[in-house]
C-alpha cells in the first residue's frame, strides 16, 4: 500500500470517530448523539388530546349533573364535587377585573400551546420524563382555554377539604395535569438534563 493511500484510510478514521487515528479501530468511541422526537411526538400528542377528552368528559358530567356552588359529599370530610366558575386564572387570581382577563389568559393559553406543540417535537427522544410533562401540560392548557373560549370561565367541580376547616381552592382535571406536568419538567430539569448533556 503506497504512502498517500495510508493517509487517506486515516483520515476517514478520524472523521467518523473522537479518537486518534493512531488508536485501534475497536477501541475507538464513538460519539453519542442526541436524537429529537420529531415524527414520534405524535404518542404524546395522543396523550395530551386523552388529559383533554378527560377533562373536556368530567366538566360535561359536572355541568349536568351538579347545581352550581352546591357541594355533593363524596368522601367526608375530604372530597366534595362543587361546581364553580373560575373567571380569572389559578386561584382565582383576576376574577373580578372586568372582562379583559378572558382574552389575556386565552391568548397566553394559545401561545403557551403553540410553543409546547412545538417543543415536543424538538425535545430529545430519551427525556420520556420531561416529554411526559410537556403533554400534560399542552392537554390541560387546551382543556382550559376550550373552557375561556366556549364559556368565557373555566368549569371547576374538585373540591378538597377538610370539614369546614380548610377548603382549597376548586379546580379541575385540566389543572391537575397542568400540576403534575410541570411538577415532572422541573424533575427532569434538576436531576436529568445535566446527565443527558454529559
Amino acid at each position: 500500500m503506497e504512502q498517500s493511500d495510508v493517509a487517506t484510510n486515516d483520515r476517514k478514521v478520524a472523521h467518523v470517530t473522537t479518537g486518534s487515528s493512531l488508536v485501534p479501530k475497536g477501541r475507538l468511541r464513538k460519539t453519542a448523539k442526541m436524537t429529537a422526537n420529531g415524527s414520534r411526538a405524535f404518542v404524546w400528542y395522543a396523550l395530551s388530546l386523552l388529559v383533554l377528552a378527560i377533562d373536556q368528559w368530567t366538566k360535561w358530567l359536572a355541568e349536568t349533573n351538579l347545581t352550581f356552588n352546591e357541594p355533593l359529599s363524596v368522601i367526608e370530610p375530604f372530597l366534595n364535587w362543587t361546581l364553580a366558575y373560575n373567571y380569572g386564572a389559578a386561584f382565582s387570581f383576576l376574577a373580578d377585573a372586568g372582562g379583559w382577563q378572558k382574552w389575556f389568559f386565552s391568548g397566553l393559553a394559545l401561545v403557551m400551546s403553540i410553543f409546547l406543540t412545538i417543543y415536543l417535537i424538538k425535545a430529545p427522544r430519551p427525556a420520556k420524563l420531561l416529554s411526559l410533562g410537556l403533554a400534560l401540560v399542552l392537554g390541560g392548557a387546551v382543556g382550559n382555554l376550550i373552557d375561556r373560549l366556549l364559556h368565557g370561565h373555566v368549569i371547576d367541580f374538585i373540591h378538597v377539604h377538610y370539614a369546614n376547616v380548610w377548603h382549597y381552592p376548586i379546580f379541575n382535571v385540566a389543572d391537575m395535569a397542568i400540576c403534575i406536568g410541570v411538577l415532572l419538567i422541573i424533575i427532569d430539569m434538576i436531576f436529568l438534563e445535566s446527565k443527558r448533556s454529559s
